[in-house]
């Protein structure tokens, strides 16, 4: 059963949302006022948060969809930006609205999850090769190789101990950072 959490006193005011997200087979939570954006997400640990929009409450749910990866579903009171939150409502809700505002905003969280997985596997990848462009320098200096020689020493060590390319390169930089230390001593 997934969980949600309804923010704002004036929605959460309303009887008929906890009831119509209970018949629709969610664990309506209780808000703990008082308490900032974050202590209340933590210690609530929803699967997405419904709130009322406005201008303030963008910001809130753009907080909360960003540190928490937390799905916000905005029910504004006016305009809203669909830009800027996975899903978002206008009030009064038709009878057929809600579940589809959550699924969409479950589906937007997974995307963006996917798309941060991604971009932080591209960031590894990148400073890996980096590090190996690095080695491949030192090797090329230090024992006179082509970039060819020193990228295939590489590779062989990287396959003789199986160990990433980037692991034998961090070993080669930091060889080389002994030894500069040490001829400096």
């Amino acid at each position: 059963m997934r969980k949600v959490l309804i923010l704002d006193g004036p929605l959460s005011a309303r009887g008929d949302l906890p009831k119509r997200l209970t018949e629709l087979g969610f664990d309506v939570l209780r808000d703990a006022p008082g308490k900032t954006l974050a202590e209340r997400i933590q210690n609530a640990a929803p699967d997405i948060v419904l709130m009322n929009g406005g201008p303030q409450s963008l910001a809130s749910a753009v907080e909360i969809f960003t540190t928490s990866l937390c799905p916000v579903v905005l029910l504004p009171s006016g305009e809203a930006n669909g830009s800027v939150a996975p899903a978002y409502l206008l009030k009064p809700l038709a009878g057929g609205e809600l579940l589809p505002a959550i699924e969409f905003a479950v589906s937007g969280l997974a995307e963006f999850g996917a798309l941060k997985k991604e971009n932080e596997e591209l960031k590894q990848t990148l400073e890996a090769r980096k590090m190996i462009e690095r080695a491949k320098g030192v090797l090329m200096k230090n024992r006179s190789l082509s970039e060819a020689e020193a990228f295939s020493l590489i590779q062989k060590k990287s396959m003789d101990l199986r160990k990433p390319m980037a692991d034998i390169a961090q070993a080669i930089l930091l060889a080389e950072e002994v030894n500069k230390q040490d001829k400096a001593s």
